[in-house]
């Protein structure tokens, strides 16, 4: 189920909620029973491969230039 962020107006308090998708925009009370909350825009951090590898590096060689073919220079 898909996590949640709030920030209540009243307290200042950041508060998260687990929700289905459907709920995501329903109105949330914050742990301190104020009713004026807002909901966080959330950021998704992605590292490393899936596969749960090293990191691959780009590609190297080409000759550079705008499209990386060495055709530009």
């Amino acid at each position: 189920m898909p996590r949640y962020d709030f920030r209540c107006r009243s307290c200042g308090a950041t508060f998260e909620l687990r929700r289905t998708m459907a709920q995501a925009n329903d109105p949330a009370v914050c742990p301190q029973g104020h009713e004026d909350t807002v909901k966080l825009l959330s950021t998704v951090a992605v590292t490393g491969a899936a596969s749960g590898g090293a990191p691959q590096q780009a590609p190297s060689g080409g000759g550079g230039g705008c499209c990386g073919g060495g055709c530009c220079g």
